[in-house]
């Protein structure tokens, strides 16, 4: 096995490791980091709950390697909330009832926040393409899409949100 060394960023806390080159990202953020927000699905990129933002782009992180994450600003679940605050989106799934088992929240939420980095008014029809990548076994995805749409207003609002670490970079 061959072994390397990284430095990453994540939700605004540099991290440096050595990780086998055959690790994958997900693996490593969840037993490496113990950062367990991002959810392991299907390994095989068809549900989106491993969903991450990679330098401000929504990122199946079943699908890259630790490796290939040296040198990026990678921001998952945990760094939404700033403080004792809920970001917009948290905010939005839970007032708009946009869960059951919660599985797919964090990959669905993150997939979001980059469509609405991409487009802060998107029509319904956007909401839904946007999250297309992310399957929920439980909900209609009408409540989601609610929930993205209150985000997207309250995140267009006069007082600025915080914005997640490593968010818009390009």
């Amino acid at each position: 096995m061959s072994k390397h060394p990284i430095s990453v960023t994540i939700n605004g806390t540099a991290y440096e490791d050595t990780v086998d080159s055959r690790t994958l990202l997900v693996h490593w953020i969840r037993d490496g980091l113990h950062l367990t927000g991002t959810h392991i699905g299907c390994d095989t990129t068809s549900c989106g709950a491993c969903t991450i933002l990679v330098d401000g782009k929504a990122t199946k992180s079943c699908t890259m390697f630790a490796v290939q994450a040296n040198g990026r600003q990678i921001v998952t679940v945990e760094g939404l909330e700033q403080g004792d605050r809920l970001h917009p989106m948290q905010e939005g799934f839970h007032e708009k009832h946009a869960l059951q088992c919660g599985y797919c929240t964090p990959g669905m939420m993150m997939a979001a926040i980059a469509l609405l980095q991409r487009n802060p008014h998107p029509s319904e029809q956007e909401i839904r393409e946007g999250i297309s990548g992310n399957l929920c076994r439980c909900t209609g995805y009408v409540n989601i899409v609610r929930a993205i749409q209150y985000a997207a207003e309250k995140m267009s609002a006069s007082e600025p949100v915080p914005v997640p670490a490593g968010e818009g970079d390009d």
